[in-house]
């Protein structure tokens, strides 16, 4: 929050872009579970009985109402007119809306797409996934643990403690790890150039330390 103090509930902030896409849903569930266009009117030239109207409307339910029984033909009698007077989902852009609704709620949070199944924008930043994966550990997960870090290192260290150096750290490394090739690139870099050994590099690997692992080269020039 402004204050430093309170912070904002995401869901109230974003309640509306939340109940929009919920409403999309909604709208996907009932077109498709009613299965004839929602908003179809049928026009009588003359005017039908109670008993005429509720056997219209059984008969209309019974053989065209629900998934398995949409784009049947209708038959219609007496002169009757079936006129739609509905949005065809297309018309209102209903794939493009849910698509938009998702991208907006996720990106409240500061999540990549690939992270919720998404990969149709991939490519959208740097290289593609793996450079959204270290953005969302820099940009989102980074700053939720600078603020654990430091009311850890608040409540739990004392005075004595940060005098001595003691810190509380989260470490990472292991989110930030690129493909096999780039992170031995990496190492060999550090290890030709003095400031990591084999053990250094085995243990950022998971692997058990060698004999006389923990020498550090010197480079001649």
């Amino acid at each position: 929050g402004f204050d430093g103090v309170k912070g904002y509930s995401v869901i109230g902030m974003a309640r509306e872009a939340i109940g929009l896409g919920l409403a999309a849903e909604e709208f996907g569930s009932r077109f498709f579970g009613e299965g004839t266009h929602p908003g179809a009117v049928v026009n009588h030239p003359g005017k039908l009985s109670d008993d005429a109207h509720r056997r219209l409307k059984t008969s209309l339910q019974k053989a065209h109402s629900g998934l398995g029984k949409s784009h049947r033909m209708m038959l219609l009698e007496e002169g009757m007119k079936l006129e739609n007077i509905g949005i065809p989902p297309e018309d209102a852009q209903f794939i493009e809306t849910r698509k938009f609704q998702r991208t907006e709620i996720y990106s409240i949070y500061r999540i990549p797409p690939h992270l919720i199944g998404d990969s149709e924008k991939s490519t959208s930043w740097g290289s593609g996934i793996e450079q959204q994966s270290i953005g969302f550990v820099v940009y989102t997960i980074r700053p939720w643990l600078v603020l654990w870090e430091q009311e850890l290192g608040r409540v739990l260290l004392s005075d004595t403690d940060r005098k001595s150096g003691f810190f509380i750290e989260h470490r990472v490394d292991g989110l930030l790890r690129g493909d096999i090739k780039s992170r031995y690139d990496a190492y060999a870099i550090g290890r030709q150039n003095g400031w990591l050994s084999a053990n250094d590099i085995r243990s950022m690997e998971n692997m058990n330390p060698i004999e006389n692992g923990d020498q550090y080269l010197v480079p001649l020039n």
